[in-house]
């Protein structure tokens, strides 16, 4: 099979990565992510985001996170709202309300929630008889592609503040929000207004791993005894601590994440005028859509996965990854231009 364009994490991971791992060799570390390794790439990603006095914790993957972290955040008749496009609610098999919190939705803009829906569930979950809303969870990027605004983010951290809510925010997809051309959020304005975020490593170049920051070490007293009660905790947590440790060294997160918004921009600009998009695109998820015959040629050849069936055509998406070449891109260009 050739170029796939299904994910962005279908790759192993960067050379740079995996020679960081391949240098630490058989040498022994504490596990638990209580190592050296750990304990320096916490550093690093604190002082990138801006926050003061916080803590850090390496999980394996989104799903797990996202679960681990709102059920720890939440009481048990307390829930968090979503965008219902948001990936809580459509992609993980019902993680966060299996852990007993419900997912109060609201149906957002391009994928992203708005301040006065929030106020409005708020508002409407009134008393005892109804879940309470605690958080809110978004993500950047959203899950259609889309990225929030310096503005747009800081409005609902303001309504947060005024409804008493804390801010969670999904960052698997972080490091294609931060580097686009539409971004104008600074990493450190996460590390300000965020109560929790994650630095996704799964899609963005590493073998896994993400990287759950909070901003005020407080909250996250005692944050290791839920990981360890929801089977969250890595023994050799010092594999995520060595590949973030590497990543936040030098701006190589960042630039793998560049490098895989190139790609995108590159199928894009190419593609513009010959496809009708779903969105304008602006991180690596590209949404096309095509006749059903060749959405269905599409997804065979190129791996590339439906978002959405209308009948007599498809949406389609195309992701790109850090290790998409512009041979990959003009290969898939060459299908559409048959």
């Amino acid at each position: 099979m050739g170029s796939l364009f299904t994910n962005d994490y279908s790759e192993t991971c960067r050379k740079e990565i995996l020679d960081a791992i391949a240098a630490v060799g058989c040498g022994q570390n504490r596990g638990y992510g209580l190592d050296r390794h750990s304990e320096n790439a916490e550093k690093l990603i604190l002082k990138r985001f801006g926050v003061d006095d916080g803590s850090v914790f390496f999980t394996a993957g989104g799903t797990q996170t996202n679960m681990t972290v709102l059920s720890f955040l939440l009481k048990p008749y307390e829930a968090v709202l979503a965008c219902n496009s948001g990936h809580i609610n459509v992609h993980e098999t019902g993680a966060v309300e299996a852990s007993g919190h419900k997912v109060v939705t609201v149906p957002g803009r391009d994928g992203k929630v708005l301040p006065e829906e929030i106020e409005a569930a708020v508002k409407r979950h009134c008393d005892e008889h109804m879940v309470k809303i605690r958080a809110v969870y978004i993500s950047d990027t959203t899950e259609v592609g889309s990225v929030y605004t310096e503005s747009e983010i800081l409005k609902i951290r303001e309504i947060c503040d005024k409804l008493g809510l804390l801010l969670f925010l999904d960052g698997a997809r972080l490091g294609v929000a931060l580097t686009c051309a539409a971004n104008d959020i600074k990493p450190e304005l996460l590390g300000k207004i965020c109560d929790v975020f994650y630095v996704g490593g799964t899609k963005n170049g590493l073998l896994f791993g993400e990287a759950v920051v909070f901003k005020d070490k407080a909250l996250a007293e005692e944050f290791r005894y839920h990981v360890k009660n929801r089977g969250a905790m890595l023994a050799k947590g010092f594999v995520p601590g060595v590949m973030f440790e590497r990543a936040f060294t030098d701006n190589l997160y960042f630039d793998i994440a560049a490098d895989t918004n190139r790609a995108a921009k590159y199928i894009g600009d190419n593609l513009r005028g010959k496809v009708e998009f779903l969105s304008e695109p602006v991180t690596n998820q590209i949404f096309v859509i095509v006749s059903r015959e060749k959405g269905e040629a599409l997804m065979r050849e190129f791996g590339c996965e439906l978002w959405e069936d209308r009948g007599g055509s498809l949406v389609v998406r195309i992701v790109t990854s850090f290790a998409t070449t512009k041979d990959d891109c003009d290969r898939l260009l060459g299908f559409f231009n048959k």
